[in-house]
């Protein structure tokens, strides 16, 4: 349309260490006055969250995390203190729930109602291998075992823990899944229901 607006880039591409620019509006917007620029580096990328060094301040939340080639790849979400304490939301996020914005979809859980499968992953690889599986939890009730690779969340393909766990928080306790999981040369679906987080 008509509104001025800014290349979109990949957050999948974001590297640690890489140069980024954050703008803002520190201490809220000002009449007249430009928004400041900060210059960084990014020291965490995954699918939930871009971490950077860039200075910024109550006020800058909702302003673009740009890559030096001027394309944004993340949105300024937490600003805190200390410098590696300022998180942004990878524009990827946007591009995979476009469709639920649009539509004003709401998803995510109120405190008090967030679901668990009750797993921990490996922390030495990218894929989705469960370390852990807690007694008594939705996972172990399905049939999930250690060194089991979850493939597929309720048909949704899984490529490492942490996606899985951005699905999991999407869905809601007592939601009935499939999973797909690699157990050794087998492909297994199991049939779990996700349980209430104890606050």
């Amino acid at each position: 349309g008509k509104y001025p607006f800014v290349e979109m880039g990949s957050s999948k591409d974001v590297k640690v260490g890489q140069w980024c620019v954050a703008t803002g509006h520190p201490g809220g917007y000002e009449k007249g006055r430009q928004p400041v620029v900060r210059f960084g580096r990014v020291l965490q990328a995954d699918d939930g969250v871009i971490t950077s060094d860039c200075t910024l301040v109550g006020g800058d939340s909702g302003g673009p995390l740009f890559d030096m080639d001027g394309r944004v790849i993340g949105i300024n979400s937490r600003i805190a203190g200390p410098l590696n304490a300022n998180m942004h939301v990878p524009v990827n996020t946007y591009h995979d729930t476009w469709d639920r914005l649009a539509a004003a979809d709401a998803w995510g859980n109120m405190p008090g109602n967030t679901p668990v499968l009750g797993v921990q992953g490996e922390q030495e690889t990218k894929e989705a291998r469960i370390a852990k599986v807690f007694t008594d939890s939705p996972a172990h009730s399905a049939g999930v075992k250690v060194g089991d690779v979850v493939l597929e969340f309720d048909g949704k393909p899984i490529d490492e823990f942490a996606t899985l766990a951005r699905l999991v928080a999407d869905r809601s306790p007592g939601d009935k899944v499939k999973l797909l999981v690699q157990r050794g040369s087998d492909k297994i679906e199991l049939s779990v229901t996700l349980g209430r987080r104890s606050e």
